[in-house]
């Protein structure tokens, strides 16, 4: 009766010689590489913001695509969609175009919808 349960179990649980055929992520080094390039990037983002002045009008669009690249490092790598389907990557992919479709719209009602000449919007209004 053991050598049934074995044999059940196994099946359940395929061997861990099954699982060597395939990667399932960086070395300890390769995460310790990434993360050093998370924090490089971090620092330019803090950069960039303390130094607004000198950068001008591109600070949004610089800080809007380091984001981006940040995202896509944690999502390939701490998160495991680079050794993953591809699916998954679409998936992250569509949510992270969302989400700044979502900032962008909500950016644009700070400069395209405004208030009525001379309507302050205090409670008692009369515009």
């Amino acid at each position: 009766m053991s050598t049934a349960t074995e044999a059940a179990s196994e099946e359940i649980h395929p061997s861990d010689e099954a699982h060597d055929d395939h990667d399932h992520g960086l070395s300890d080094f390769g995460y310790i590489k990434v993360a050093l390039l998370l924090a490089v990037l971090t620092a330019a983002e803090v950069l960039i913001y303390f130094f607004d002045d000198r950068v001008g009008p591109l600070e949004v669009p610089l800080l809007l695509i380091l984001m981006v690249v940040k995202f896509e490092i944690v999502v390939a790598y701490f998160m495991h969609l680079r050794f993953d389907n591809k699916l998954f990557t679409w998936m992250f992919v569509g949510g992270l175009v969302l989400a700044i479709a979502v900032y962008a719209a909500m950016g644009t009602s700070m400069l395209f919808w405004t208030d009525p000449a001379g309507c302050d919007l205090s409670p008692n209004l009369d515009c």
